[in-house]
């Protein structure tokens, strides 16, 4: 999509109207620590957000964000087919030693590995990752390949004694895999879907919450905006989504501030970026949900079906 036509679809798109301003500099985005050196943006900026743009625009729209104090990126070789990381590279590049630079991992053999990471590294112009993390962990399948010999994990370990990634991690999709991959391996942080649908009606997040925090993991993380799965035949409106976002404003800001109200570091919203312009306006001055209104929330969710299941 050409920069005049996404800016007329995002004029003419009910997530991007009067109630979604520009990025602010005066407004920024609060800080949460990471561990006892590191302090992350409460609103980490995705990189699927500039697929579809052109270079300039890329450019463009990380400053902006940076300006706004976000300092936690994260990207996948996967995103656009390495589109994400080849725009994200050059656009981060007079901002990388202001930020945290997390990338992910797809390959659950070593050598696999290696050749994603050193590939990662040239696309991204940088000579090492902040957070390097396993990627979607889905099943047990994965986190034996994972863990066993000559699996990913032994690359990841290489590469942080080479100083290529400083800390390590994963992203979960499956809440049995999550649970076991923090209790076989020493990990610094783990990414996962924390987000009130999920909560309520699929029994998926609060377990992995409480596992990262007995270990003393840090948390980030996925799908706060998300609502509920595509119909069939239903028109996905939103391209870059691959569930049905929250569409209303309104209930995205609860649904924001829900996951913000647990005990995680930061949240990276969809990767939309109309989704992403409503967590930039609401995040400065979000404040946590009472026991009330988190109670509404969660009730308000029955008959939704949830992206993940426990």
């Amino acid at each position: 999509m050409k920069s005049m036509d996404r800016r007329s679809f995002l004029k003419n798109s009910i997530l991007s109207s009067s109630a979604l301003p520009l990025l602010r500099a005066d407004a920024p985005i609060a800080k949460r620590p990471y561990n006892k050196d590191v302090s992350l943006s409460v609103i980490g900026f995705g990189g699927i957000v500039i697929m579809g743009m052109e270079q300039a625009e890329a450019d463009r729209t990380v400053a902006d964000a940076v300006a706004r104090g976000i300092n936690y990126f994260d990207v996948a070789p996967s995103y656009g087919n390495g589109e994400a990381e080849e725009k994200l590279g050059p656009a981060l590049a007079p901002h990388r030693k202001n930020v945290f630079l997390a990338c992910k991992c797809e390959r659950r053999d070593a050598e696999g590995a290696r050749q994603q990471l050193e590939q990662s590294l040239k696309r991204l112009r940088t000579d090492h990752f902040d957070l390097y993390q396993f990627h979607a962990v889905a099943s047990m399948k994965d986190v034996e390949q994972i863990l066993g010999p000559g699996g990913a994990g032994e690359l990841f370990l290489k590469a942080r004694q080479e100083g290529k990634v400083r800390h390590l991690g994963f992203s979960a999709h499956n809440a049995e895999a999550a649970l076991t991959l923090m209790d076989r391996y020493r990990f610094d942080s783990v990414l996962f879907p924390v987000n009130y649908v999920n909560y309520a009606q699929g029994n998926f997040g609060p377990q992995i919450l409480a596992k990262a925090k007995e270990l003393g993991v840090a948390r980030l993380a996925l799908k706060a905006m998300a609502h509920t799965t595509w119909k069939d035949g239903e028109s996905h409106a939103y391209p870059k989504c691959w569930y049905h976002p929250i569409e209303d404003p309104d209930l995205a800001h609860k649904a924001l501030r829900f996951t913000l109200s647990e005990d995680i570091t930061a949240a990276i919203p969809p990767g939309d970026e109309r989704l992403f312009r409503i967590a930039l306006a609401a995040a400065p001055g979000i404040k946590p949900l009472s026991a009330a209104e988190r109670r509404d929330l969660l009730a308000s969710a029955a008959g939704t079906a949830p992206i993940f299941h426990a």
